[in-house]
């Protein structure tokens, strides 16, 4: 069982969320919240295997917010809901150590996939919004370069520009006609040279550290 807690502040989108993920047998949803600062104090009673964080909330917002789940809750994974429209804060809240990020309006089979591949310890980049992903971290001033990356072989470094391109396992293994387990081999390679802690956070350090321009010239 997947425990689930839900952060919001309009009272209507917590109960569509509860109402959409207690339809399912493996999820519960453990408790609610309405700004980040109850977020934070109830992830901290309840340990929940994953929150579900709205980013735009008061008191305390939800990149914040993440920061304090990730830090003072180890194992919970935080996967960020947005309407990206008027959300100027994704970006950060991805760098604060959220584990990925689905839209509100994502149809409800796909929230719940999204919460079973977090649980899991994997990340997620929703296809929809990868691409404005890139544009944000293109846009910051570039960091310096990770040493790690210097550390990658070619095939690592092949893996993680298609990582920065949003393309699955299963896609990048078709790309380089390898199995999808030798590219999860990779991939964890790429994670423990980085030092980074999921599948997000490379993909930061790859465009910021400017090897996707790179890679596209």
């Amino acid at each position: 069982m997947t425990r689930v807690l839900v952060a919001d502040d309009q009272g209507l989108v917590r109960t569509g969320f509860r109402m959409i993920l207690s339809a399912e047998d493996d999820l519960d949803v453990v408790g609610e919240a309405d700004d980040g600062d109850v977020a934070v104090r109830l992830a901290v009673e309840l340990r929940p295997d994953v929150v579900l964080m709205d980013v735009q909330m008061p008191r305390m917002d939800g990149i914040e917010a993440t920061r304090q789940v990730v830090q003072q809750v180890p194992g919970c994974r935080v996967l960020i809901l947005t309407t990206f429209d008027d959300d100027d804060y994704l970006f950060a809240a991805l760098q604060a150590g959220a584990s990925g990020f689905m839209l509100k309006n994502c149809p409800p089979a796909d929230l719940v996939a999204a919460i079973r591949v977090v649980a899991q310890g994997h990340s997620l980049l929703a296809p929809e919004v990868t691409q404005r992903v890139i544009e944000r971290s293109t846009e910051r001033a570039r960091g310096p370069r990770p040493e790690g990356l210097d550390e990658l072989t070619e095939r690592e470094r092949d893996v993680l520009v298609a990582m920065g391109r949003g393309r699955s396992n299963s896609e990048i293994a078709g790309d380089l006609f390898v199995s999808e387990a030798t590219v999860k081999s990779h991939v964890s390679r790429v994670l423990t040279k980085l030092e980074v802690r999921d599948r997000v956070q490379a993909v930061i350090v790859a465009h910021e550290s400017g090897l996707m321009d790179a890679a596209d010239e």
